[in-house]
């Protein structure tokens, strides 16, 4: 027997293999199936079951997929109502799994059908439990995602679910269960959640805020809610896929695998409405780009900024990769639905310049031009990163425009007057550089390794003083 947790980090997603026997179950599992059902038969195994813990909204599941290539049974908590074949567990129902046990365990709040699954080994010992997004490790799944779907639910309806489900179904199991979340830090999912992806259940009871003993449904519904952001509008449109069901990830990769010479490929920019996205590294982009394209690099967390920045799934794209990077990039927006990829530029930006067309380029500085110009400039900064980040320490009199929102804080942003712009450490500064260039403002200063290198200067910074420390 063996349960084996397959992260991906740029999405922080985790699916679940398990194996016992001959029989193997995947849980929670992303577009691209082909890595789960090699693992099966290298174990001469065959896939028996999908469990899903719920209906994801930040990422499109294989289920579907993965089901029609093994014939493996889809299996969904209840109140379920996919448009699909799927087995409905019921609450407490159990499956076998060669000589392991799995335990559907109903657990509403992050969603409806949100469900948990105990693993029990074959001697009847409970190993672990799946939580999907009821339980994080440090957090619990935000409740304002099926409530978008969902009109007779408010967000604190679900909190109160959630808080129910976690105090009647998960803490009293035994405190040596490992929890197998779904996200680990950086998914829009919680708020709170650790950079460890497994623990045992008794230390969470002991560390994480929404476990906390004596704690009032009214003291965590506040503390869940407060602070949450708005949540990144891919996000209804994954669930809705999730439930309705997509196009064959082959048939997607068909589609997008189209390489183009730089004349077809401005044509099908101009005739097509098509978003061009280039996702080679900032360096690269700021040196010379097509006019008009968006940036956002596959280093970075590539999936979940074309998900909250481009916000329709069935945009269509064309692509500016590095050479032998284009399936990489295509599979990577399939995981967050974003199957409209026309093609790509084929030979990359060198193909373009060598037929003759325009570039674009972005002012970049170094931190150290930064300080040495920003006090005699007096022109505006502009800080691209989030406001918690903002708040812990910023350039003195800098202006917060965080990239999720520049599309609807493009007010703050000055038309007649140049300006400096820095984020973290480069990458989100280059994203809302070429967003504001495709939206006609040109006027922007990059400012190079953002906060991180204007740190190593000696450029005045507000830094947070916690009110303790004043006294």
């Amino acid at each position: 027997m063996k349960i084996e947790q397959i992260y991906t980090g740029c999405i922080a997603h985790a699916a679940y293999y398990l194996e016992s026997n001959g029989e193997a179950a995947i849980f929670d599992p992303l577009r691209e199936v082909q890595p789960y059902i090699d693992k099966a038969t290298k174990d001469n195994a065959s896939i028996k079951y999908i469990f899903e813990t719920h209906f994801h909204a930040d990422f499109v599941s294989g289920h579907l997929d993965l089901a029609q290539k093994t014939g493996a049974k889809i299996v969904y908590g209840p109140t379920a109502n996919p448009n699909f074949e799927a087995i409905i567990a019921e609450d407490n129902q159990e499956f076998k799994i060669g000589n392991y046990t799995v335990k559907a365990i109903h657990t509403p709040g992050h969603t409806l059908e949100s469900t948990c699954y105990l693993l029990t080994d074959e001697n009847g010992k409970q190993h672990g439990i799946i939580t999907g997004d009821t339980l994080f490790i440090g957090d619990v799944g935000r409740p304002d995602l099926a409530q978008k779907l969902v009109s007779d639910l408010t967000q604190e309806k679900l909190a109160g679910m959630l808080f129910d489900s976690l105090r009647n179904k998960i803490m009293p199991l035994a405190d040596d269960l490992i929890v197998y979340p779904n996200h680990g830090a950086g998914s829009a999912c919680g708020k709170n959640m650790s950079k460890e992806t497994t623990d045992t259940l008794g230390n969470q009871k002991k560390v994480n805020y929404a476990l906390r003993a004596n704690m009032t449904k009214e003291e965590f519904t506040a503390e869940l809610l407060d602070g949450l952001g708005a949540p990144p509008a891919y996000f209804p449109q994954n669930v809705l896929m999730n439930i309705q069901g997509y196009d064959s990830l082959e048939t997607v990769m068909n589609k997008a695998n189209t390489p183009m010479n730089a004349a077809a490929f401005k044509a099908a920019a101009g005739q097509s409405e098509a978003l061009i996205l280039d996702v080679r590294h900032e360096n690269e982009f700021i040196k010379e780009h097509i006019p008009g394209s968006i940036f956002i690099g596959l280093q970075g967390n590539f999936a979940p900024w074309v998900g909250a920045l481009i916000m329709d799934v069935k945009q269509p794209i064309l692509l500016v990769a590095p050479e032998g990077k284009e399936k990489e990039t295509i599979t990577r927006l399939s995981r967050v639905g974003f199957d409209n990829c026309l093609g790509y530029l084929e030979g990359g930006i060198e193909t373009w310049k060598t037929a003759g067309f325009e570039v674009d380029t972005i002012i970049s500085i170094t931190p150290e031009q930064f300080a040495a110009d920003k006090d005699t400039s007096g022109l505006a900064v502009i800080d691209a990163r989030k406001p918690g980040e903002f708040s812990a320490e910023h350039v003195e009199g800098a202006i917060n425009i965080p990239l999720d929102f520049v599309n609807d804080q493009l007010a703050e942003v000055p038309k007649n007057a140049d300006f400096y712009l820095h984020c973290a450490g480069g990458y989100r500064s280059v994203i809302m550089a070429s967003i504001l260039k495709a939206r006609g403002y040109h006027n922007m200063i990059n400012v190079e390794k953002g906060i991180s290198g204007i740190r190593q200067s000696n450029v005045p910074l507000t830094k947070f003083v916690c009110p303790s420390t004043l006294n």
